[in-house]
């Protein structure tokens, strides 16, 4: 297993995360004939305003996820892997990095949405003990909503 380490995002990171985050949605482009909504998301008002924590392989950065933390839940807006670190478990770290932060933040669920065509994504939220909470249309797609409730630790 690779050593990851993770920090939060100071303004100056803003650029960064948003080069990330288009070249790990790239691939989705063509699967729902759209740039996918985080490719088109203000990344400067995102880390000012949202929870954006960086993933980094020695000094590499390899991964990224941002929350936005509610009432009575934490909300993952966006999670990014680089494509050439994909299918490494990073994805998966950063989610159970999340569901950390809800847990601090004394927050009980973590919530996502995601295409209905971005199976893998599903299939690995799923996994990681994720329900389908319900779909809705959007953008001529589905967009499908999932949550999970925390435990107590």
């Amino acid at each position: 297993m690779t050593a990851l380490s993770i920090r939060r995002a100071a303004a100056s990171d803003a650029a960064a995360v948003r080069d990330l985050t288009r070249t790990a949605y790239a691939k989705w482009c063509a699967v729902i004939g759209r740039e996918p909504k985080p490719m088109t998301a203000d990344y400067e008002r995102a880390v000012r305003e949202h929870l954006v924590d960086l993933a980094f392989t020695a000094d590499r950065l390899v991964g990224l996820i941002e929350m936005i933390p509610g009432a009575e839940h934490l909300l993952v807006e966006n999670v990014a892997v680089s494509p050439d670190s994909q299918g490494c478990g990073i994805g998966t770290r950063l989610m159970r990095h999340a569901e950390g932060v809800a847990i601090q933040l004394r927050l009980p669920v973590v919530r996502l949405y995601t295409s209905k065509l971005f199976a893998a994504n599903v299939r690995l939220y799923k996994s990681l003990g994720y329900r389908l909470d319900r779909e809705e249309a959007y953008k001529g797609g589905i967009l499908i909503h999932m949550s999970k409730a925390l435990g107590r630790r």
